[in-house]
Parts: structure tokens; sequence; C-alpha cells
């Protein structure tokens, strides 16, 4: 009772955001629930200032609602079956991962973009965008106006590969009777699960492939997203680390501290999926977790959205947006270029 009269007022107006978010998403999939839902928070905070009671439970369900979500993510992913069919792929997958994270790297220092945003936007576009994102921001402690800024600049690109990407496909000469050149690129180049369906849908429309793109591309974007996994625990010991250096814990380095319970337990969820798959389970038996993970995140969304700053995010947007321009710019390129070297197109 206590937590419903401290949280219930703030969790009921995030629902309220993300209902009609989710709808939407459903009839703008390029778009997506999450970034509407995103905001129409923000919307909403530039007319309510004071939100009283409501504060703490958006807070809440920013935080861990959040989390939540990514660990349900997990139930969606039965690891064997992405080892198995995204061999071909993964060093396609490493590739443009050590690729975008190095230019975020690079262009943070450069630039002065603040660590935490320029980690988000790296991580966001080289992964699997909000997923990735969600996952990472709890992990290097940040704050809402970071996810929000890095949600945007990843929805933008998102849009434009969606539109872009058949384009391209077609004037550098992917195959047209098989989709699995198109299919790889889509996954390992394209950040956002919509935008990556978006993308490899538009391409078996345009050469009558039915859904094999689509199914070539999906499978290698969940290989890619189990990216998460050691991303998320390596940007972990990097913040233990630091916190150590800057005194804000003591200097023994303790691990349990350092590892994201979370992930944990977003790894037990993909495990249970793969066992139970293994033991002849339907896997649509799992569709429903995954379908709420989705409204979670897109709750969890209108929560960032209703705690930011929508002037000051556009005030300071530029140099994120150059460091996802230019994540984006490199993926591409490294995707293309392990492509023709391993001679897939």
């Amino acid at each position: 009772m206590n937590f419903m009269k401290k949280n219930g007022s703030g969790i009921l107006v995030c629902l309220v955001i993300a209902i009609p978010s989710w709808l939407l998403g459903k009839a703008f999939p390029v778009a997506g629930g999450p970034v509407i839902a995103i905001i129409a928070g923000m919307i909403v905070t530039m007319f309510w200032k004071n939100k009283g009671k409501a504060e703490s439970g958006i807070k809440w369900t920013s935080k861990v609602i959040l989390q939540t979500a990514v660990v349900l993510l997990g139930f969606g992913m039965n690891l064997g079956v992405i080892f198995q069919t995204g061999k071909q792929s993964l060093p396609i997958i490493i590739c443009t991962i050590t690729a975008s994270l190095v230019i975020a790297w690079i262009l943070q220092r450069v630039l002065k973009v603040p660590a935490n945003t320029s980690v988000l936007v790296g991580v966001g576009s080289s992964i699997c965008g909000g997923s990735a994102i969600a996952a990472t921001a709890p992990v290097i402690g940040a704050d809402d106006d970071e996810i929000a800024q890095s949600i945007a600049v990843i929805f933008f690109f998102n849009v434009l590969a969606a539109i872009f990407f058949p384009m391209l496909g077609k004037a550098i000469g992917f195959d047209t009777i098989h989709g699995d050149a198109f299919g790889i690129f889509a996954g390992t180049a394209i950040n956002d699960t919509s935008s990556v369906t978006a993308a490899a849908s538009t391409w078996d429309s345009m050469w009558n492939l039915g859904s094999e793109t689509l199914n070539k591309a999906v499978t290698v974007k969940l290989t890619r997203t189990l990216a998460i996994i050691p991303i998320t625990l390596g940007l972990s010991f990097i913040q233990a680390k630091k916190s150590v250096r800057e005194g804000k814990q003591a200097a023994k380095f303790s691990l349990k501290r350092a590892f994201p319970m979370f992930i944990l337990y977003f790894v037990i969820a993909a495990i249970i999926t793969t066992v139970c798959v293994h033991m002849g389970v339907n896997a649509e038996v799992f569709k429903p977790m995954k379908e709420l993970s989705k409204f979670m995140i897109i709750m969890a969304m209108a929560a960032i959205g209703l705690n930011s700053n929508m002037v000051q995010l556009i005030k300071t947007g530029g140099k994120p947006i150059i460091v996802g321009a230019s994540c984006w710019c490199g993926i591409t390129v490294v995707s293309l270029i392990m492509q023709h070297v391993m001679k897939i197109w």
C-alpha cells in the first residue's frame, strides 16, 4: 500500500501515455512506440512543470520498469538458433560493433561530448537501438536527459536507414534473387528492430522474395542483440574502476557491486527459452513476454520523456548527432566491406 501511495500516480501517468504510444507504434512501425512515447512525455512535461506526488512514480518507472523490460527481452531469444544461423554474420557483427564504439570514443574526446551520451549513442548505433540504450543506461548511471537525447539521435538515423537502405542496396548491386545479402546488410547496419524489419520487408516487396530477406535480417539482428551482454558487463567493470579512482566506493573491487543483476536475469531468461524450445515447447509460448517487454520499454520511455528538458536537448543536440552520423556511416561502410571480403555480394 505504501508503495502505491508513493508511486501509483506517477506509474499511472506513464501508463496513460504508453497505451496510445504503443497503438501508434503498431500503426507507424518505422517511428515505433518508444520514440512516440518519449516525444509525448517531453511535450507533456513542457506544460507540467511541477509533478508533485507523481514525480516519485515517474522516476521509479524510468529505472525499474526499464530494467524489467530488458530482462523480459531475454525470453525472445533462443540462443541455439541464433548461434546456428548467425555464424555467417558474426565476423561482420563484431567488426561493425567495434567500429561504432571506437568512433564514438574518438569523437567523445575530440568534440568533448558528454561521456554517457557518447557511450549510449555508440552502443545504440552498434547493437540494437533503444533496447541497447535501455540495458546500458543503468550500468553507466546515465540520467534521463542523456537517455532521451541518445534515443532521439538513434531514431533519426533509424528513419533514414529504413527509407534509403533499399535504394542503396539496389544501387550497389545486391543479389535480387535471394535475400541473404540485403538481409545481412540490414541486420548488421541498421540499429533498431523496427527499422530492420521495415527495410527488409521493403526489399522483399521490391523483388517478390516473400519473407526471405526479413527472416535473414531478423535472425542476424537477434544475433547482434546478444552483444548487449559482453558490452554491458565490460562497461560495468569500467564504471566500477572509475568509481574506485574517484573514491566513490571502497578500494577493493566488488564483482557483486559491479555486475548489473538485471543482465544476469536477461541471460537466464534466454537460457530458459532455449531449453524449453529444445524440449519441444513452441516458441510462441514466449511471445506474450516479448510483447510485454516491448510495452514496458514504451512505458519507461514515457517516464524518461517526462523527466527530460526538451529545450536543453535541442540546444545541446548538435554534437551527439555528429557522433550518431559518424557511427552510422562507419557501421554501413564496414558492413559493406566485410560482406564484399566474405564474397556475400
